[in-house]
This record gives structure tokens, sequence and C-alpha cells, in this order.
């Protein structure tokens, strides 16, 4: 077997499989699926977006690559009038405020990360890894019902001026499944890309963006993107019952956040309690909220500081916590965010786990390219401090956790998720499924979530509970359906792979 691969939709993971049938590895095969994933999956991930490939080598090295968005050098203080407006998401039983327009616009790192993983660690040309995602640009993407489920959502961005109306609504109406989605703009521009790699930060296609801004209420400059530059980072380490975890590690938020709730969940025995059953569920439910407050006491206004993440996993930070976490437990004893994530493993024993975001997206599309800009500024989760508060010129902090587990040094669950501010507790869960509970991967993947945030108790259909087994969780939200607000998460080991179910998740073993 070549490897695995688990992405979310067919096309992304078949770009990535041909990288493996082709000899490349494993972050040829996670470049070139990224590359398809913004055409197959455009309104989820883009050359305009941000995020984050964990790499573990067969060598055993360990790198985190951040290529996340970064803030523009201008403060955003300076009395221009921005194009940033509010828009709702309609996830069916629950509404989302996200902010859009070129005012939302962050300087966009996707590029920029997927050359530096290939020209550090890849094997196949550029050409080669690029051609599945022109090919399907050239021919076009039929939508599937997830992604015109994804269109509904988002229609306020999708059919906002004429460039996003040509894309998603070229009829006048947004495509709906089993329509073709055409992007022929972007496979000529990312032909250009391949011969001249730099022209998204130094040529043409910075200077269309920088010009917009000038010109439509944007804070970007061309010396944004020039001076734009990729962060390779050590992973964020932890240990849960034995296992070896590498993460994102801070500014990001995700990372570190998922591994103080693991480090909460250890202090307690969970294999005590029935996987789903009220005691579990309420375990689960009391880590998210007491994350929640760690956060909330001192983490976010700290995220920039050098020992963050050690001092917010210290024994002494943690144990005020666990030992509620524990009296919860012992009491229990006796009673959109728009984001997609690849995990490839291949047979040398190469990892990649990649999570990339447009965030919504502005609605600002570069012009004959098909390109979307993320609205990373205009997200309420990655601007806690509120809007228009972001220090110029740094790094954007973000939930985004691409993940591994190791055993004795090697990978042996590779994953992630999409989900915004979820993506922490579907981590979580099926980490904690896994090793908790020994649920295979496809039922640790696909088992009923739960979500706690502000009170509120979201919970997906299926747990063999009770609402007066829970009242104490906060107010309960049912939700009818399992859906994309609980993320999707895509995960590998080296035999086998899931993907996601509410996020359309495919999964190809080479």
């Amino acid at each position: 077997m070549a490897g695995v691969v688990a992405a979310g939709h067919r096309k992304t993971a078949d770009a990535a499989a041909a990288m493996l049938e082709a000899g490349g590895n494993a972050f040829d095969a996670a470049v070139a699926g990224v590359l398809a994933a913004c055409v197959a999956e455009s309104v989820l991930t883009s050359l305009g977006g941000g995020g984050f490939l964990l790499a573990h080598t067969a060598q055993g090295e360990n790198v985190l690559f951040d290529f996340f968005s970064q803030t523009p050098q201008r403060s955003p203080q300076t009395g221009r009038a921005l194009d940033f407006y509010p828009i709702e998401a309609n996830f069916g039983d629950t509404t989302q405020t996200f902010h859009i327009g070129l005012g939302s616009m962050a300087v966009p790192g996707v590029w920029a990360g997927l050359l530096q993983v290939h020209r550090r660690l890849g094997q196949l040309p550029l050409a080669v890894v690029a051609e599945p995602a022109i090919a399907l640009a050239k021919q076009g993407v039929a939508v599937n019902p997830f992604l015109a489920y994804v269109y509904q959502i988002l229609a306020p961005i999708l059919t906002a001026n004429a460039d996003t109306r040509a894309l998603y609504a070229p009829s006048g109406d947004l495509l709906q499944a089993g329509a073709t989605l055409q992007m022929p703009g972007f496979a000529d521009t990312l032909t250009h890309l391949v011969a001249h790699p730099d022209d998204f930060y130094h040529g043409d296609l910075a200077q269309h963006i920088a010009r917009a801004s000038a010109d439509q209420g944007g804070s970007l400059i061309m010396d944004d993107l020039s001076a734009y530059r990729v962060i390779e980072r050590v992973p964020l380490k932890t240990q849960y019952r034995g296992h070896t975890l590498l993460t994102n590690p801070p500014p990001s938020s995700g990372g570190t956040l998922i591994a103080f709730a693991l480090q909460l969940l250890a202090s307690v025995n969970l294999a005590d309690t029935s996987h789903g059953s009220a005691a579990h569920l309420r375990c689960l439910s009391a880590a998210m909220r007491l994350t929640n407050v760690a956060r909330r006491d001192g983490y976010d206004a700290r995220l920039y500081d050098a020992n963050i993440a050690a001092d917010l996993l210290s024994a002494a930070h943690l144990s005020p916590y666990q030992q509620q976490l524990q009296a919860i437990a012992r009491n229990c004893t006796n009673k959109l965010g728009s984001t997609t994530h690849l995990s490839v493993i291949d047979r040398q024993g190469n990892a990649a786990s990649v999570t990339t975001s447009n965030g919504e997206g502005s609605a600002y599309v570069i012009p004959h390219t098909g390109i979307m800009v993320n609205n990373m500024l205009g997200e309420e989760d990655l601007n806690p401090q509120g809007f228009h508060r972001w220090q110029p010129n740094q790094r954007i902090s973000s939930m985004m956790a691409p993940t591994m587990v190791l055993q004795q040094g090697q990978p042996e669950l590779v994953l992630g998720s999409g989900g915004s501010n979820r993506i922490r507790t579907a981590i979580l869960q099926v980490i904690s499924n896994l090793i908790d509970f020994n649920l295979p991967l496809t039922a640790a993947v696909t088992a009923p979530r739960i979500h706690w945030e502000n009170g509120l108790f979201h919970l997906e259909p299926g747990a063999p509970v009770k609402d007066t087994e829970i009242l104490d969780c906060g107010q309960i939200f049912h939700w009818s359906d399992q859906n994309m607000f609980f993320g999707g998460v895509h995960a590998v080991s080296p035999q086998t792979g899931a993907g996601d179910p509410r996020r359309s998740g495919v999964v190809i073993q080479v």
C-alpha cells in the first residue's frame, strides 16, 4: 500500500492519491490535495486564505508550517472608511454573524505555505503536483449536496457582487447539487503561478489586491504582501494516557486548548463511563467549560507570550481545574466556519496533517483568477479583543489544529478538522473516543458530538441520554441532524482512514 488519504471531497482526495501513485510522498500529496481543494472546495479554502501543515518525516523530523494570515502593517485605527459589513450565515438550526468586505481581508498565506512545504519536503516537480488542480479547474467540478448546502449558508457572500455571482450564480441563482462549478480563470492562474511562483506576493496578483484595497476600503498594501513569510515552528507536544500528541503551538490557540482539555480528561477515568452516556457527556462538557474559563482567565491576553503554552499546561495551573473536573466525575459516577482538512500517510512513514481556510471569504475575487481573498479580520473567533483592534503586522491566532498521535515516535493517527471554534472540541472528542473507549477509527469520527460554549450545550442526535440527566450542563440545544457545525474530522492511520460525513469526507487507500 502506497498510503492513505482522508479529505473533505473526492476530487481533493483523488489529487492527493495520484501523487502517491506517481511515486510522490505525503507532502506532495498534501500540496496537490490542497490545490485541488481550492477548486472542489473553493468556498472552504483558497489560495487567498491561510492554514497550517504539521509534518512528520520518515527521518523523524516534526515541523509545523504556519502559513496562516497576517494582520496588515498599517494600524487599524487610521480613520479610513473600511468596506466592512456583517452577514448572517444560516446553518438551519442556528445562525452565525460574520463580517466581510475588503476591510476584512488579512494577508493570505496558503500559496506561500504550499510552496515552502513543497520546496522543503516534496519529491515531485511542482508542475506535476499542480496538474490535478489545473485539470479540475479546466473541466469543472460537479457540486455535491454538501457544498450546495454550504453555498446556501454563504449565499450573502457568494452573491455579493458580479465577480462572486460569475463563479457561484452564473445564471442568477446559486449553483445547486449536480450543477458544474467552472473555474477556468483559476486554471490559467495556477498554470502561471507554477512558472512564476513569486507573482502572488510580488507581481500582478499582489498589485491587484493592493490597488483594490486602496480604492475600495481595504487595509492591505503592497508591502504587506511582499513581506509575508511562512514560519516553521516546533510543534506543541503533550502526553495523553501514554500517547504522544503533536499539534499546533502558540500563537494559535486551538492546539494548546486541545492539550489543556486532554490534561483535564487525563485526571479522570473515562473508561468507568459508557461512551455517549450522561456521565461521559457531562465530563466532556465540563472539560470544555473549564477550558473556556482558563482561556478567559489570562490566556487570550497572553497569546504572544513566549511561555504561554508551558504556563497554561503546568501542573500548578492545571491542578485546580482538574480538581473541579474530578468532583464532577465523581458526581457523574453516582448518577461555519468554513475550513477544510486533509490527512495523509505514505508507505515510507511520512505524514502530513493540513488544515486550510478562507474564513467565509471576503467577497473580493482577484480579477480573472477565481481566487477569493479571506475575511480573517471579520471573524469574531479570530478577533477576541474586538474588530479593528488587531496589532499591526502580526500572525493571527487560529483555532486550526492539525494534530498527530505518535507511538514510539511513529504516527499512529493523523487528524484535524474544520469548524471554527468547534475545531478543538471535535478533535478532542475523536482522540478521546479512540484512546479512552477504543472505538474503531470510523466510529470515533462518526459518533455523535457535543459542543459547550457560553452556557449552551449543543447535542447531536444519537446520544442515548435524557435531558434530565444533563440539565446541569447548561441550556440544551438539540440538533436535528449531524451537521458541519460540529466540525469535519478527516483522519488516517497507517492502515485505514475515516472521512467525516458531516463534511462529505472520503478516504482513499492507494
